[in-house]
């Protein structure tokens, strides 16, 4: 096995202002280490394009690369359906001078003349196709430029908004989307197994949670915070998660059995900037766990009937003046009076009022709305914590969105959206809250309320209409809404959430609301959100028919019968075990089975009864479990 070691003085980053010819020939020279170059485009799933281009090309053609030189790719390389067509297929990588560039080190391919590991310099770069930019980073640019400049005509306009600031519109330099996103994940030892029940009683124990890392996971997390600050990061801190279990210790020494929930965060940067952090992030730390013999799972739920794993996203704007000054737009101008500015809550309103249209983008995968389930720390009504009151902020996790704030520190002010999981698309899901946040904003501003009566808007009882949000639904909840309400009085008050990720995704699809919303400023494009609507659709199928449709036979098949059949009690469970398992699997005379219904629902492509049988599967695989576990608990 490779050791990982971090090696001081190792070259990580180009920054943006070394992007000159000049600048990047010399690094290159004094680098020989760097023998491949990597244009690193997103497509609509969020895939990462990754080729080996030999340095002497690019050595030799950087005017070209920097001027925005195509190298062309085959369209079936990236998911674009709809878009790159088998009739007209090519697509062209376009490198991006604006972003920060990164290599990235092979560390089981040693170079025989420095020493070093070969690197692989990777440019972050957009997808063309004919005379449109249609890949996901592309979309959040578009979305983060338009935001800026509506932001700015919006100070220009209306000089009184920027009093609440303390500046004049001339002294308005640039407008910025800060975000960042806390990434969790599972670590484990792959060719060993370890029991959902023990996973379950150790999260119930709470054993693993904000507890001291030891042996290799300590030593691999130690070494990915290392790296992210080597590669500018600016960590904040990597931490065990509420899921695992306690290793066991061998005769050597060295612990074994491995799961363990881990979390690593690191500070704000602009939009574009804080999405391409979150994927070289994810590269790396896979590869320094694997490195010391570790699997690295980002599924948002890998394990049934534990934690699943959260991307929390954080997001605010901020202002620079051309004196240098930051100020923050979502604070208000008094912390302890109010607790958002007219910006601020505007862009609160567009979120919740929209986010059917943002949750296309944040859940839609099967694995996504399996984390999103009660008991788990995990959100599922679209409900928003503000705080008890403006001198206490909010801490309640079983909500949406939070509404970070500091008493004492105008910069902390910003929003928590607790629903996007690692596989999330966070170019597109940024772009998304971006465009919401928008509209909520020409409300705020058009309706010439100030703070106090948005957020009096904001908090309405059940039933008060509104100009801008439902009446029939409650936008703000202190409480803990798995603890003191039903999930029937949830979906009253907040609204029904999507089940699956057909009606996630319905949302966008031939949808007026999401024309308006994502279409603004030519940000989504009709094109792009079919093609994105195509591409989810099509990996729900192919999830359902290849992947949890076989992983479920395969379950229903272990379930076998272990007792002699001389005891009444068992008999009358496996009884219900059998008729479970043939209703989920076997088709019989009388009636085909719940999968032979969701393949035929699926070629017939009628969603809407894929969707009702997959829900069907999922509550019958779930009695079928709880019940077989009893049947087993009750052998001697």
């Amino acid at each position: 096995m490779t050791e990982f070691h971090v090696i001081p003085g190792l070259l990580c980053v180009i920054p943006v202002e070394n992007h000159s010819a000049s600048d990047i020939r010399k690094i290159l020279s004094d680098h020989p280490e760097i023998r491949f170059v990597s244009l690193a485009a997103v497509d609509l799933m969020g895939n990462d394009t990754d080729e080996k281009i030999p340095i002497s090309d690019f050595y030799d053609n950087i005017e070209d690369y920097l001027a925005g030189k195509a190298v062309q790719t085959d369209g079936s390389s990236v998911v674009l359906p709809g878009i790159a067509t088998l009739n007209d297929g090519k697509v062209d990588l376009i490198p991006d001078p604006n972003v920060i560039w990164y290599i990235d080190y092979n560390r089981e391919h040693i170079d025989q003349v420095t020493g070093l590991p070969v690197g692989t310099l990777r440019i972050p770069s957009f997808l063309k196709h004919n005379d449109d930019v249609v890949c996901s980073r592309a979309v959040l640019k578009k979305s983060a430029d338009y935001f800026e400049a509506q932001i700015k005509d919006v100070f220009k306009n209306d000089p009184s908004l920027c009093e609440e600031f303390g500046f004049k519109p001339d002294e308005l330099s640039t407008i910025n989307l800060i975000m960042a996103t806390e990434l969790e994940f599972w670590v484990n030892s792959p060719d060993e197994i370890i029991s959902t029940e023990q996973l379950t009683i150790s999260q119930e124990l709470k054993e693993s949670y904000w507890k001291r890392t030891k042996g290799v996971v300590r030593t691999a997390l130690e070494q990915v915070i290392m790296t992210l600050e080597q590669y500018g990061f600016n960590p904040e801190m990597g931490h065990k998660e509420v899921g695992g279990v306690k290793a066991s210790l061998n005769s050597s020494g060295e612990f074994h059995f491995i799961m363990e929930q881990l979390e690593v965060d690191w500070k704000y940067s602009d939009a574009l900037q804080g999405a391409d952090y979150e994927l070289i992030a994810r590269i790396l730390i896979k590869e320094i766990f694997r490195l010391h013999g570790l699997d690295v799972s980002f599924d948002a739920k890998p394990l049934q009937g534990v934690a699943g794993s959260g991307e929390h996203t954080h997001v605010n704007a901020v202002a620079y003046l051309k004196n240098g000054k930051k100020i923050n737009l979502f604070a208000p101008s008094d912390l302890k009076k109010d607790y958002l500015s007219k910006i601020g809550w505007g862009c609160l309103f567009g979120i919740m009022r929209h986010y059917n249209v943002v949750n296309s983008f944040v859940s839609a995968t099967t694995d996504a709305f399996e984390r999103l389930t009660p008991g788990f720390e995990a959100p599922t009504h679209c409900v928003a914590s503000i705080g008890m009151d403006v001198l206490t902020p909010s801490r309640n996790r079983s909500v949406l969105l939070g509404v970070v704030r500091s008493e004492d520190n105008k910069y902390a002010t910003r929003f928590e959206l607790r629903a996007p999981n690692p596989h999330t698309n966070t170019y597109l899901c940024l772009a998304a809250i971006y465009q919401a946040m928008l509209d909520g904003l020409d409300y705020a501003l058009e309706s010439g309320k100030d703070s106090k009566q948005l957020e009096k808007e904001f908090i309405k009882p059940y039933g008060e209409p509104s100009s801008y949000l439902e009446q029939n639904r409650l936008y703000r909840c202190e409480d803990d809404i798995f603890e003191d309400m039903t999930s029937e009085e949830r979906d009253r008050l907040f609204g029904k959430p999507a089940s699956n990720v057909f009606y996630s995704i319905s949302a966008i699809k031939d949808s007026d609301e999401a024309d308006k919303i994502l279409c603004r400023g030519d940000v989504f494009s009709k094109m792009i959100l079919d093609s994105y609507y195509m591409a989810m659709l099509g990996r729900w199928e192919m999830e359902l028919l290849e992947k949890i449709i076989p992983a479920n036979l395969s379950t229903i098949r272990s379930f076998v019968r272990k007792d002699n059949g001389s005891n009444s009690y068992d008999n009358k469970l496996w009884e219900e075990i059998s008729n479970l398992k043939i209703q989920l699997a076997k088709d019989t005379d009388e009636q085909p089975c719940i999968f032979s219904l969701i393949k035929q629902a699926i070629e017939s492509k009628d969603w809407e009864e894929t969707s009702r049988q997959q829900l069907k599967m999922k509550s019958l695989m779930k009695t079928l479990k709880e019940k077989y576990k009893i049947y087993c608990d009750n052998q001697i």
